[in-house]
């Protein structure tokens, strides 16, 4: 195709391919865009799966990038030259009716979002990653339910990427659990198996009683921490991990670092926690963000007078209605 994106990843493919096994004559891609992941869903009147969400499945050699990439340009009228191979993974069995295929998953990035679907597809989704199994819900007060799909849509998905798990902890123990779960994932006993299968942990400082781990399936994180099967002792401190997969979106905004005056407004009431007045409390009068500091009067000051304060010296007590 003469692409520079194929022709790394060609080379990538080759040299993955000596390490994985069972490669096959059917595949199913999964497109990236951002944080989304492309969706498709098939007519109604296909023989196999008819209305069922799908990534992009195609019949041919799986090891081919140019088969794949014109598949996807079948499919999604998405051209070759805006899609950047990431990896393959093993083939599954699926079941298609009375009959069973080796299908490889394959995954890309892609620079735009302008799809068309047509053949076998009839209309498609940007989603989420955490929302693959589920439908996401209109309404926040709605449950989400479980999505119509082609056997294993999830889990070939995560073959090839990954999900974020939400995982219960104590309170105060976020970063001893994050810790312990590093020094299982290191070392050299029964979890071995699985140390391919979790590729981080991520424990944001300001949130309490919740750590996220990023994993291939809810099953490898549930084996780290000793909640399922013998391998492990039960990790302490950490009691669950939540049900599903999360979605980027519910967890994005705990991983932004957030600025020291973020919360604070002029007209709160605040509490100085160091310092020659800490203790006190103030009034604040005003905020910079750029230099992340508050301005505060004391309310016990005999003479009213203008304190510049770093904002993560003070804690707000009440707000300004």
């Amino acid at each position: 195709m003469g692409d520079g994106h194929f022709a790394a990843g060609l080379l990538q493919l080759v040299d993955q391919l000596r390490g994985v096994k069972n490669m096959s004559d059917a595949f199913v891609a999964y497109i990236r865009h951002a944080e989304k992941v492309l969706l498709m869903q098939r007519a109604d009147e296909v023989s196999d799966f008819p209305g069922a969400w799908d990534g992009v499945y195609g019949v041919g050699d799986s090891n081919d990038l140019d088969v794949v990439a014109s598949r996807i340009e079948e499919a999604t009228g998405i051209p070759p030259e805006s899609l950047t191979f990431v990896r393959a993974g093993d083939a599954r069995g699926l079941e298609f009716g009375n009959r069973l295929n080796d299908v490889t998953p394959l995954l890309f990035l892609c620079d735009t979002e302008e799809v068309t679907a047509r053949g076998l597809y009839k209309s498609y989704n940007w989603v989420d990653p955490g929302y693959i199994n589920w439908i996401e819900p209109e309404d926040s007060s709605e449950s989400r339910s479980s999505r119509y799909m082609v056997p294993q849509l999830g889990n070939m998905y995560g073959d090839v990427a990954s999900f974020l798990y939400i995982l219960k902890t104590s309170m105060g123990q976020e970063q001893n659990v994050a810790r312990e779960i590093r020094a299982r994932l290191s070392g050299t006993g029964s979890l071995q198996d699985i140390q391919d299968k979790i590729f981080g942990v991520l424990s944001p400082s300001y949130l309490k009683g919740f750590i996220f781990v990023e994993a291939t399936a809810i099953h490898h994180v549930e084996k780290l921490i000793g909640r399922v099967g013998v391998s492990a002792t039960p990790m302490k401190n950490c009691r669950k991990v939540l049900d599903g997969e999360s979605p980027l979106i519910d967890i994005l905004p705990y991983l932004e670092p957030k600025a020291a005056t973020s919360g604070i407004e002029e007209g709160n009431i605040v509490e100085i926690r160091g310092g020659a007045f800490k203790g006190a409390a103030a009034r604040v009068i005003g905020v910079s963000e750029s230099k992340e500091e508050v301005t505060v009067e004391l309310f016990e000051a005999a003479v009213p007078v203008a304190l510049n304060i770093r904002a993560d010296q003070v804690r707000v007590t009440q707000r300004m209605e």
